[in-house]
Formats: C-alpha cells, sequence, structure tokens
C-alpha cells in the first residue's frame, strides 16, 4: 500500500523540480565543456525547456493556472 508521503502531489512534484534541476545544472556545466556549438545549443535548449517544466511544476503546486485549479 502507498504511504501518506506517495499520495501528496507535493511530494512528487518537488521530487520532479529537484531531479529537472539537476539535470538542468548538469546540462549548462557542460555547455563549457564541449567545443561542438551545435551540442552547445542543444544542451542550452535543452535546459530552458527542462526549466519551462519546472515552472509547469511550481504552477501545478501553486494552482497558477486555471488547469490546475479544479
Amino acid at each position: 500500500m502507498a504511504s501518506v508521503s506517495d499520495r501528496n502531489p507535493q511530494h512528487h512534484t518537488q521530487n520532479m523540480k529537484r531531479r529537472l534541476s539537476e539535470t538542468v545544472t548538469h546540462l549548462r556545466e557542460d555547455i563549457g565543456k564541449v567545443d561542438d556549438p551545435q551540442l552547445k545549443a542543444m544542451f542550452e535548449t535543452s535546459a530552458e525547456v527542462l526549466g519551462g517544466l519546472i515552472k509547469a511544476f511550481e504552477d501545478y503546486e501553486r494552482k497558477n493556472e486555471a488547469a490546475w485549479r479544479k
């Protein structure tokens, strides 16, 4: 049976935000480690997209968007 925290949506959104943030940090650090301009652009674009997902999770938690309100 699922624990109380497993049933708490905020537990999951915070976990996903943390994981996505770690990936964003990793991508941005790796931009300085590669020479290929296209790969640098791919890393930066990926970081921006993941940043948008982090914001979406935050909006869900705060019920900022109409889609997240009941």
